[in-house]
C-alpha cells in the first residue's frame, strides 16, 4: 500500500525537485498540494504548482489549493537570488488551457490539510517544505483535525549547523518563527528535516554530468534548466553546488532507514532581532524527531531514479 501524503510547500527550485521525487515514487500516493507564500509570493508559488503538475502528469490528479499570502507576523521575505524571479530557474514551462493535471479546491489550504486528515484519520502524512503558516493556522481553526494526520515531516530550521538566512536561522522558519513556535509545541508527532541533515545531499557537477545529463527525460532536463546547470562549462551559475533540502523530506517518508533521527524538544525564537528564527534545543515542551544523519548515497540513488 503507498503512503498517503499531502505537500505543503512554497515552490523554488528544490521544493519543484521535491515534487518531481513524490509523484514518481510508487511508495507514495500524493493526494493533495498546498502552495504558501515564501519562496517567491503566493501567486507565482501556485502557478509554479499548476507547472510541476503540467510536466509530471499524474495519473490520479491531486487536490491543490492557495494558502497564506502573508506570514502570521511580520513582512513577507522572498529566495529571488536563489530560485530566479518565477522561482524556477531558468526553467520555462508553458500551462495550457484545458490540460488541467489537478482538481482545484476552492478553500484555503489549511482547510484542504484538515479535510484531507479527517478524510483518512491516521494514514495521512503532511510534507512541509515551506514557512509553516498555514500548518499554524490549520491549528487554529481545527486542532481535532490536525490532530488526525499520521504524522507531519517539516524541511526547515538549523539546530547545530549554521543557518542560511543569518549565522543562526534557515529560510522556512526564518520567514514565520510564530508559526514553527506553535506547530512545535503542538503535540504532533513531528520529524523535522533541519540544514544539520540537507546540507548534507547536494548536487555536485559530477552527479550532473554522470547521472542526471545522460538520462535525457523532461525531468533530467528540467533539473538542468531550473538549477542553471550549463553542461558545456560542467559549472553551475553563481555556486559550487545545488542542495536537496526539500526532497529530502520526501525521501525520509519514501524511506525512513535513509536518515538517522534523534529525539529532543525545541524552541523557536519569535522576538525581533540578532536570533530571530534561530531553533534551539530546550528541556521543556513535546519531543519530536530530528534528523541529523543521512545515507548519502543511497538518498541520492533514490533521488536520481524518480528522473528517469
Amino acid at each position: 500500500m503507498a503512503k498517503k501524503v499531502m505537500i505543503d510547500c512554497d515552490v523554488g527550485v528544490d521544493d519543484a525537485l521535491a515534487l518531481i521525487l513524490a509523484f514518481q515514487s510508487p511508495e507514495l500516493a500524493v493526494e493533495a498540494v498546498t502552495g504558501v507564500n515564501g519562496n517567491v509570493p503566493l501567486d507565482n508559488v501556485f502557478t509554479n504548482i499548476q507547472k510541476i503538475l503540467s510536466l509530471i502528469q499524474p495519473k490520479k490528479r491531486p487536490l491543490i489549493a492557495r494558502g497564506a499570502a502573508q506570514p502570521l507576523k511580520g513582512h513577507a521575505l522572498y529566495a529571488h537570488s536563489v530560485h530566479g524571479k518565477t522561482g524556477l530557474g531558468e526553467a520555462k514551462i508553458d500551462l495550457k488551457k484545458g490540460e488541467e493535471w489537478w482538481t482545484l479546491f476552492t478553500g484555503p489550504a489549511h482547510e484542504l490539510i484538515t479535510k484531507t486528515a479527517r478524510q483518512y484519520p491516521g494514514e495521512l502524512t503532511l510534507i512541509a517544505v515551506g514557512p509553516l503558516t498555514n500548518l499554524a493556522l490549520g491549528l487554529q481553526n481545527d486542532l481535532e483535525g490536525m490532530k488526525k494526520l499520521k504524522g507531519v515531516v517539516i524541511m526547515g530550521g538549523a539546530i547545530r549547523a549554521g543557518g542560511n538566512v543569518t549565522p543562526y536561522a534557515e529560510f522556512n522558519i526564518y520567514v514565520d518563527p510564530l508559526a514553527a513556535k506553535m506547530v512545535f509545541e503542538s503535540g504532533l508527532p513531528i520529524t523535522l528535516v533541519p540544514l544539520d541533515a540537507t546540507h548534507q545531499v547536494f548536487l555536485t557537477p559530477r552527479w550532473m554530468d554522470e547521472q542526471v545529463s545522460p538520462l535525457h527525460t523532461p525531468f533530467s532536463n528540467f533539473v538542468i534548466e531550473a538549477t542553471n546547470y550549463n553542461i558545456e562549462t560542467h559549472r553551475f551559475k553563481n555556486r559550487e553546488n545545488i542542495f536537496l533540502h526539500d526532497p529530502l523530506a520526501v525521501g525520509a517518508v519514501i524511506d525512513q532507514t535513509l536518515v538517522k533521527t534523534e529525539r529532543f524538544s525545541l524552541q523557536v525564537e519569535t522576538k525581533e532581532g540578532e536570533y530571530y528564527g534561530k531553533i534551539s534545543e530546550t528541556e521543556e515542551g513535546p519531543k519530536i524527531n530530528v534528523c541529523l544523519g543521512v545515507d548519502v548515497e543511497r538518498f541520492l540513488k533514490l533521488f536520481v531514479s524518480g528522473l528517469k
